[in-house]
């Protein structure tokens, strides 16, 4: 063989090896990170359980990190779980009338799955941490996963499609309510259940996660 066909050969060889390199390495691309909220852009509405007051609504924003494809059967643990809860300028007034000029605490927000399991039915122990309000204007809480939250694990179901994680029509929060006259916290449950409109409001974290 001429040195020019021992040459041709090789870089024929070569190329065989990188295209099947590429071929095999292809589909094991590391999944992305994808923040998944749910409500869409406006958020939901729940009407929420006050001390003093009557049920009020509540703004609610929920979001959590997972990959954007998930291998059929296999298990993944959402992080940055967390959202905001935001009460108008009217309810902010009426707790201020009963004396209530703060607040903390911590929320346990139940979940739902289109497919799949959920380890637990709640993420659990979500912060609230401790604000007093300025006078005046709309109250915005965050609510976050801190290292003592416990967030539900979720197993992609067996075959490969589509899935979603949703809110459910309730959740509640573990919350102390700070009285202004006496500078002392009064512990209160709040119970808030999904507002009923038409059409009704949609749980679900979007985009749908791929199973792969």
């Amino acid at each position: 063989m001429s040195r020019l066909s021992r040459l041709s050969a090789g870089i024929a060889t070569t190329a065989t090896a990188i295209g099947a390199i590429a071929v095999l390495t292809a589909g094991t691309a590391a999944a992305a990170t994808v923040t998944y909220t749910a409500g869409g852009t406006a958020g939901l509405t729940y009407n929420c359980t006050f001390p003093g007051i009557s049920p009020q609504p509540v703004a609610i924003t929920a979001h959590l990190d997972a990959p954007d494809t998930v291998v059929h059967g296999t298990t993944v643990t959402p992080a940055n779980v967390g959202g905001s809860a935001t009460i108008s300028a009217t309810v902010h007034s009426l707790l201020t009338a009963v004396g209530y000029d703060g607040i903390r605490g911590t929320a346990t927000v139940p979940v739902t799955a289109s497919s799949g399991t959920l380890s637990q039915p709640s993420a659990t122990g979500l912060n609230i941490p401790e604000v007093i309000y300025p006078t005046g204007g709309p109250i915005t809480v965050n609510i976050s996963q801190v290292a003592t939250s416990s967030i539900p694990n979720w197993t992609a179901p067996a075959t490969a499609g589509t899935a979603s994680l949703s809110l459910t029509s309730g959740l509640s929060a573990n919350l102390e309510f700070h009285k202004k006259s006496t500078n002392t916290w009064s512990p209160w449950t709040m119970n808030c259940t999904l507002k009923v409109t038409s059409p009704a409001q949609n749980t679900a974290f979007s985009p749908s996660i791929t199973v792969s």
